[in-house]
Protein backbone atom coordinates (compact mmCIF):
# COMPACT_ATOMS: atom_id res chain seq x y z
CA UNK A 1 0.00 0.00 0.00
CA UNK A 2 1.69 3.53 -0.96
CA UNK A 3 0.96 6.82 1.09
CA UNK A 4 -1.74 7.53 -1.15
CA UNK A 5 -3.42 4.60 -1.10
CA UNK A 6 -5.08 4.55 2.63
CA UNK A 7 -7.52 1.87 4.11
CA UNK A 8 -10.37 4.50 3.10
CA UNK A 9 -9.12 4.99 -0.74
CA UNK A 10 -8.77 1.32 -1.21
CA UNK A 11 -12.13 0.36 0.04
CA UNK A 12 -13.53 2.61 -2.19
CA UNK A 13 -11.81 1.09 -5.45
CA UNK A 14 -13.19 -2.20 -3.91
CA UNK A 15 -16.66 -0.67 -4.06
CA UNK A 16 -15.77 0.53 -7.43
CA UNK A 17 -14.25 -3.04 -8.80
CA UNK A 18 -17.57 -4.61 -7.67
CA UNK A 19 -19.51 -2.34 -10.61
CA UNK A 20 -17.52 -4.41 -13.25
CA UNK A 21 -16.65 -0.83 -14.88
CA UNK A 22 -15.69 -2.02 -17.95
CA UNK A 23 -19.21 -4.18 -18.47
CA UNK A 24 -20.37 -0.96 -17.60
CA UNK A 25 -19.09 1.47 -19.98
CA UNK A 26 -20.42 -0.74 -22.56
CA UNK A 27 -23.91 -1.12 -21.27
CA UNK A 28 -23.80 2.75 -20.99
CA UNK A 29 -22.23 3.18 -24.65
CA UNK A 30 -25.21 1.07 -25.93
CA UNK A 31 -27.51 2.68 -23.98
CA UNK A 32 -26.47 5.81 -25.58
CA UNK A 33 -27.02 4.65 -28.85
CA UNK A 34 -30.48 4.27 -28.38
CA UNK A 35 -30.87 7.73 -27.33
CA UNK A 36 -29.00 8.96 -30.06
CA UNK A 37 -30.64 7.00 -32.77
CA UNK A 38 -34.12 8.33 -31.52
CA UNK A 39 -33.84 11.51 -31.81
CA UNK A 40 -34.12 12.73 -35.65
CA UNK A 41 -30.43 15.50 -36.22
CA UNK A 42 -28.71 17.11 -34.09
CA UNK A 43 -29.89 16.97 -30.43
CA UNK A 44 -30.99 19.94 -28.55
CA UNK A 45 -29.71 21.61 -25.40
CA UNK A 46 -32.53 19.70 -23.22
CA UNK A 47 -32.21 16.41 -25.06
CA UNK A 48 -28.61 16.22 -24.02
CA UNK A 49 -29.16 17.15 -20.61
CA UNK A 50 -31.72 14.10 -20.72
CA UNK A 51 -29.33 12.15 -22.03
CA UNK A 52 -26.56 12.30 -20.06
CA UNK A 53 -28.81 12.24 -16.79
CA UNK A 54 -30.68 8.90 -18.16
CA UNK A 55 -26.70 7.52 -19.05
CA UNK A 56 -25.87 8.34 -14.77
CA UNK A 57 -29.22 6.89 -13.70
CA UNK A 58 -28.30 3.57 -15.98
CA UNK A 59 -24.81 2.96 -14.99
CA UNK A 60 -25.98 3.15 -11.24
CA UNK A 61 -28.50 0.82 -11.82
CA UNK A 62 -26.07 -1.58 -13.98
CA UNK A 63 -23.52 -1.38 -11.29
CA UNK A 64 -25.71 -2.65 -8.53
CA UNK A 65 -26.68 -5.68 -10.81
CA UNK A 66 -22.87 -6.11 -11.03
CA UNK A 67 -22.52 -5.69 -7.34
CA UNK A 68 -25.02 -7.97 -6.24
CA UNK A 69 -23.60 -10.38 -9.17
CA UNK A 70 -20.44 -10.07 -7.64
CA UNK A 71 -22.24 -11.13 -3.92
CA UNK A 72 -24.39 -14.01 -4.96
CA UNK A 73 -20.98 -15.49 -7.23
CA UNK A 74 -18.52 -14.91 -4.64
CA UNK A 75 -17.76 -18.48 -4.26
CA UNK A 76 -17.63 -19.35 -7.96
CA UNK A 77 -15.69 -16.32 -8.44
CA UNK A 78 -13.20 -17.60 -6.12
CA UNK A 79 -12.79 -20.92 -8.13
CA UNK A 80 -11.91 -19.14 -11.20
CA UNK A 81 -8.72 -17.10 -12.06
CA UNK A 82 -10.46 -14.31 -14.09
CA UNK A 83 -12.65 -13.78 -11.50
CA UNK A 84 -10.66 -14.87 -8.40
CA UNK A 85 -9.64 -11.26 -7.68
CA UNK A 86 -12.52 -9.17 -7.16
CA UNK A 87 -12.96 -8.52 -3.54
CA UNK A 88 -15.70 -10.46 -2.37
CA UNK A 89 -14.07 -13.83 -4.23
CA UNK A 90 -11.61 -12.39 -1.50
CA UNK A 91 -12.91 -11.17 1.14
CA UNK A 92 -12.60 -7.71 1.28
CA UNK A 93 -15.62 -6.50 1.23
CA UNK A 94 -18.21 -8.17 3.54
CA UNK A 95 -21.80 -9.66 2.05
CA UNK A 96 -23.50 -6.83 4.14
CA UNK A 97 -21.39 -3.95 2.60
CA UNK A 98 -21.62 -5.76 -0.50
CA UNK A 99 -25.62 -5.52 -0.82
CA UNK A 100 -26.11 -2.21 1.05
CA UNK A 101 -23.74 -0.98 -2.07
CA UNK A 102 -25.88 -2.71 -4.29
CA UNK A 103 -28.66 -1.48 -2.40
CA UNK A 104 -27.81 2.10 -2.74
CA UNK A 105 -26.99 2.59 -6.22
CA UNK A 106 -29.93 0.72 -7.08
CA UNK A 107 -31.75 2.89 -5.19
CA UNK A 108 -30.07 6.06 -6.41
CA UNK A 109 -30.31 5.33 -9.91
CA UNK A 110 -33.89 4.24 -10.32
CA UNK A 111 -34.77 7.26 -8.44
CA UNK A 112 -32.92 9.33 -10.59
CA UNK A 113 -34.68 7.49 -13.53
CA UNK A 114 -38.10 8.33 -12.54
CA UNK A 115 -37.92 11.44 -11.49
CA UNK A 116 -35.60 12.78 -13.98
CA UNK A 117 -36.28 10.65 -17.16
CA UNK A 118 -39.57 9.07 -17.40
CA UNK A 119 -41.22 5.91 -15.26
CA UNK A 120 -41.01 3.68 -18.22
CA UNK A 121 -37.59 4.17 -18.70
CA UNK A 122 -36.87 3.22 -14.54
CA UNK A 123 -39.15 0.48 -15.04
CA UNK A 124 -37.11 -1.19 -17.55
CA UNK A 125 -33.88 -0.59 -16.26
CA UNK A 126 -35.36 -1.97 -12.48
CA UNK A 127 -36.54 -5.02 -14.93
CA UNK A 128 -32.89 -5.81 -16.50
CA UNK A 129 -31.84 -5.53 -12.85
CA UNK A 130 -33.85 -8.36 -11.81
CA UNK A 131 -33.28 -10.13 -14.88
CA UNK A 132 -29.47 -10.46 -14.87
CA UNK A 133 -29.08 -9.92 -10.77
CA UNK A 134 -31.65 -12.74 -10.17
CA UNK A 135 -33.36 -14.41 -12.68
CA UNK A 136 -30.17 -15.25 -14.61
CA UNK A 137 -27.39 -15.01 -11.62
CA UNK A 138 -28.97 -17.15 -9.26
CA UNK A 139 -31.96 -19.42 -11.70
CA UNK A 140 -30.30 -19.80 -14.88
CA UNK A 141 -26.50 -19.47 -14.70
CA UNK A 142 -26.63 -22.46 -12.35
CA UNK A 143 -29.56 -24.58 -13.47
CA UNK A 144 -28.79 -24.83 -17.26
CA UNK A 145 -26.15 -24.69 -20.28
CA UNK A 146 -28.12 -22.38 -22.43
CA UNK A 147 -28.02 -19.66 -19.32
CA UNK A 148 -26.38 -17.28 -21.61
CA UNK A 149 -29.17 -17.17 -24.57
CA UNK A 150 -31.83 -16.42 -22.09
CA UNK A 151 -30.28 -14.37 -19.63
CA UNK A 152 -29.00 -12.69 -22.60
CA UNK A 153 -32.24 -10.89 -23.14
CA UNK A 154 -31.16 -8.33 -19.64
CA UNK A 155 -27.83 -8.21 -21.69
CA UNK A 156 -29.57 -6.39 -24.86
CA UNK A 157 -31.56 -4.13 -23.14
CA UNK A 158 -29.36 -1.09 -22.97
CA UNK A 159 -30.60 0.31 -26.61
CA UNK A 160 -33.76 -0.39 -25.65
CA UNK A 161 -33.70 1.59 -22.17
CA UNK A 162 -31.58 4.96 -24.06
CA UNK A 163 -34.86 4.47 -26.68
CA UNK A 164 -37.31 4.79 -24.34
CA UNK A 165 -35.13 7.57 -22.21
CA UNK A 166 -35.18 10.08 -25.23
CA UNK A 167 -39.19 8.88 -26.45
CA UNK A 168 -40.86 7.52 -23.60
CA UNK A 169 -41.91 4.25 -25.58
CA UNK A 170 -39.93 1.41 -27.18
CA UNK A 171 -40.02 1.91 -30.98
CA UNK A 172 -38.88 -1.11 -33.81
CA UNK A 173 -35.79 0.08 -33.66
CA UNK A 174 -35.06 -0.47 -30.42
CA UNK A 175 -36.14 -3.75 -30.68
CA UNK A 176 -33.59 -4.38 -33.70
CA UNK A 177 -31.10 -3.28 -31.69
CA UNK A 178 -32.27 -5.52 -28.95
CA UNK A 179 -31.78 -8.05 -31.20
CA UNK A 180 -28.71 -7.70 -32.76
CA UNK A 181 -27.51 -7.76 -29.19
CA UNK A 182 -28.99 -10.78 -27.77
CA UNK A 183 -27.95 -13.00 -30.80
CA UNK A 184 -24.30 -11.57 -30.52
CA UNK A 185 -24.24 -12.75 -26.65
CA UNK A 186 -23.87 -16.40 -27.34
CA UNK A 187 -20.73 -16.88 -29.45
CA UNK A 188 -19.10 -13.90 -27.79
CA UNK A 189 -19.40 -15.64 -24.10
CA UNK A 190 -18.94 -19.06 -25.44
CA UNK A 191 -16.10 -18.31 -27.53
CA UNK A 192 -14.51 -16.91 -23.80
CA UNK A 193 -16.36 -20.24 -22.08
CA UNK A 194 -14.13 -22.36 -24.57
CA UNK A 195 -10.70 -21.27 -23.66
CA UNK A 196 -11.73 -20.51 -19.91
CA UNK A 197 -12.96 -24.47 -20.02
CA UNK A 198 -11.44 -25.34 -16.76
CA UNK A 199 -12.01 -22.78 -14.79
CA UNK A 200 -16.05 -23.19 -15.38
CA UNK A 201 -15.62 -27.27 -14.96
CA UNK A 202 -13.92 -26.23 -11.00
CA UNK A 203 -17.07 -23.77 -10.49
CA UNK A 204 -19.30 -26.35 -11.15
CA UNK A 205 -21.72 -24.11 -13.47
CA UNK A 206 -22.70 -26.14 -16.27
CA UNK A 207 -21.51 -23.88 -19.18
CA UNK A 208 -21.91 -25.31 -22.71
CA UNK A 209 -17.99 -26.19 -23.39
CA UNK A 210 -18.73 -28.35 -19.70
CA UNK A 211 -22.01 -29.84 -20.59
CA UNK A 212 -22.07 -30.71 -24.42
CA UNK A 213 -17.98 -30.18 -25.33
CA UNK A 214 -15.66 -28.10 -27.05
CA UNK A 215 -16.67 -29.73 -30.74
CA UNK A 216 -20.69 -28.76 -30.25
CA UNK A 217 -20.03 -25.54 -28.61
CA UNK A 218 -17.76 -24.36 -31.43
CA UNK A 219 -19.99 -25.39 -33.84
CA UNK A 220 -22.94 -23.12 -32.09
CA UNK A 221 -20.74 -20.30 -31.94
CA UNK A 222 -20.37 -20.48 -36.23
CA UNK A 223 -24.45 -20.75 -36.59
CA UNK A 224 -24.81 -18.05 -34.03
CA UNK A 225 -22.73 -15.66 -36.29
CA UNK A 226 -24.44 -16.67 -39.58
CA UNK A 227 -27.84 -15.48 -38.05
CA UNK A 228 -26.10 -12.41 -36.33
CA UNK A 229 -25.16 -11.08 -40.00
CA UNK A 230 -28.70 -11.15 -40.62
CA UNK A 231 -29.67 -9.60 -37.73
CA UNK A 232 -26.87 -6.93 -38.22
CA UNK A 233 -28.56 -6.29 -42.09
CA UNK A 234 -31.87 -5.24 -40.05
CA UNK A 235 -31.24 -1.87 -39.69
CA UNK A 236 -30.30 -1.03 -43.43
CA UNK A 237 -33.33 -3.16 -44.53
CA UNK A 238 -35.78 -1.23 -42.01
CA UNK A 239 -34.18 1.99 -43.33
CA UNK A 240 -32.76 3.07 -40.00
CA UNK A 241 -29.33 3.70 -42.33
CA UNK A 242 -27.44 3.93 -45.16
CA UNK A 243 -25.18 2.45 -47.36
CA UNK A 244 -22.24 3.44 -44.90
CA UNK A 245 -23.17 1.19 -42.00
CA UNK A 246 -24.47 -1.30 -44.74
CA UNK A 247 -20.77 -1.87 -45.19
CA UNK A 248 -19.11 -1.92 -42.10
CA UNK A 249 -21.96 -4.34 -40.74
CA UNK A 250 -20.88 -6.53 -43.51
CA UNK A 251 -17.38 -6.32 -43.38
CA UNK A 252 -17.50 -6.74 -39.45
CA UNK A 253 -20.09 -9.84 -39.77
CA UNK A 254 -17.86 -11.84 -42.38
CA UNK A 255 -15.20 -11.24 -39.80
CA UNK A 256 -16.70 -12.48 -37.11
CA UNK A 257 -18.01 -15.43 -39.38
CA UNK A 258 -14.61 -15.80 -40.29
CA UNK A 259 -13.05 -16.05 -36.74
CA UNK A 260 -15.87 -18.83 -36.05
CA UNK A 261 -15.08 -20.93 -39.18
CA UNK A 262 -11.56 -20.83 -38.09
CA UNK A 263 -12.70 -21.93 -34.67
CA UNK A 264 -14.65 -24.89 -36.07
CA UNK A 265 -12.19 -26.06 -38.26
CA UNK A 266 -9.22 -25.89 -36.01
CA UNK A 267 -9.60 -25.52 -32.62
CA UNK A 268 -6.82 -23.52 -30.34
CA UNK A 269 -7.04 -21.60 -26.83
CA UNK A 270 -5.34 -18.57 -28.91
CA UNK A 271 -7.62 -18.68 -31.20
CA UNK A 272 -10.80 -18.43 -28.95
CA UNK A 273 -8.99 -15.55 -27.99
CA UNK A 274 -8.99 -13.31 -30.57
CA UNK A 275 -12.51 -14.50 -31.56
CA UNK A 276 -13.85 -13.35 -28.28
CA UNK A 277 -11.36 -10.06 -28.80
CA UNK A 278 -12.62 -9.94 -32.12
CA UNK A 279 -16.21 -9.78 -30.75
CA UNK A 280 -15.87 -6.98 -29.29
CA UNK A 281 -14.53 -4.70 -31.41
CA UNK A 282 -17.86 -6.28 -33.65
CA UNK A 283 -20.60 -4.93 -31.60
CA UNK A 284 -18.41 -1.58 -30.34
CA UNK A 285 -17.65 -0.88 -34.54
CA UNK A 286 -20.85 -1.71 -35.59
CA UNK A 287 -22.52 0.80 -32.82
CA UNK A 288 -20.27 3.51 -33.83
CA UNK A 289 -20.74 2.53 -37.45
CA UNK A 290 -25.00 3.56 -36.29
CA UNK A 291 -23.84 6.80 -34.57
CA UNK A 292 -21.67 7.88 -37.83
CA UNK A 293 -24.30 7.33 -40.69
CA UNK A 294 -27.32 8.31 -38.19
CA UNK A 295 -25.37 12.12 -38.22
CA UNK A 296 -24.04 11.65 -42.09
CA UNK A 297 -26.61 10.35 -43.64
Amino acid sequence: MTVLDTPSTSTWRQFYALTKPRVVQLIVFCALIGMVLAVPGLPSGAQVRLGLIACAGIWLVAGAAAAFNCLVEKTIDSKMKRTAWRPTARGELSDRQALIFSALLCAAGSGILYVAVNPLTMWLTFATFVGYAVIYTVILKPLTPQNIVIGGASGAMPPVLGWAAMTGDVGPEALILFLIIFLWTPPHFWALALYRVEDYRKSGLPMLPVTHGNEFTRLQVLLYTFVLMAACLMPFIYGMSSWLYLSVAVLLSLGFIGYAWALWRNYSDELARKTFRFSLIHLSALFAALLVDHYLF
